[in-house]
């Protein structure tokens, strides 16, 4: 694909992760894109690190599950490579990668899997996760120009599910507003206290109850009954 071409499409795969509603669905179409885009990606996948293991946020193909998880069993793999060094990370032959020798022996045995380019995804805010590539060809990745295409695809993941994650919590954060407002209304009316006051009783029953004053203001106003620690 010439430069000018691949551009064009990188422009339209902007625009359809623009359009995505929230990051699951950014996530699975950014590894459809993955596939469809970067020459040699036969599989696709956006993974996370956790403290209890490597999560699969989205995949082109379901097996890829229990190969990702296997990294964190193992503890070695390209998904726990890039996010601990966050720069990316390619293999030419996983089964002879001595960084990985028993994960890389599993993928090429399982999956028939022979490259692997990961990147990690994540801006000024912090990690978004991984963008990971397989390929069933030997150094699919190792030309300068799929690596390239694969890190501009990454930048653009990046930037992509950065705001469907921000939009989320924004829609989060106003449907709290709303709920402790409408709380906070309730115990004004039935008690006649002022706005800062009404505000206090639910913060005082979160202190005491030990749960989070949204948690405390849902079930005020879905049962009229303020709740008793």
């Amino acid at each position: 694909m010439s430069v000018d071409g691949f551009s064009q499409r990188v422009a339209s795969a902007v625009r359809e992760l623009q359009a995505q509603h929230g990051q699951q669905d950014t996530m699975v179409r950014a590894v459809g894109l993955a596939v469809d885009l970067v020459p040699g990606c036969d599989f696709a996948a956006v993974t996370e690190v956790r403290a209890r293991g490597v999560g699969v946020l989205a995949a082109s193909d379901e097996r890829l599950e229990a190969l990702v998880a296997l990294q964190h069993e193992l503890e070695e793999g390209p998904c726990l490579t890039a996010a601990e060094t966050r720069d990316a990370v390619v293999s030419d032959e996983v089964a002879t990668d001595p960084r990985w020798p028993a994960w890389g022996d599993r993928a090429h045995g399982g999956l028939g899997l022979r490259s692997v380019m990961s990147q990690p995804l994540f801006t000024t805010g912090g990690n978004l996760g991984v963008l990971n590539l397989y390929s069933v060809s030997g150094a699919a990745f190792a030309p300068e120009h799929v690596f390239e295409d694969g890190s501009t695809l990454a930048a653009h993941v990046s930037v992509a599910l950065a705001a469907a994650r921000n939009a989320e919590q924004l829609e989060v954060a106003i449907a709290s507003r709303t709920v402790i407002g409408q709380a906070t209304g309730i115990i004004m009316e039935r008690y006649d206290l002022a706005p800062d006051l009404a505000f206090g009783v639910l913060a005082r029953l979160s202190q005491q109850t030990e749960r989070k004053v949204r948690d405390l203001a849902d079930e005020l106003v879905r049962t009229r009954v303020l709740p008793q620690h």
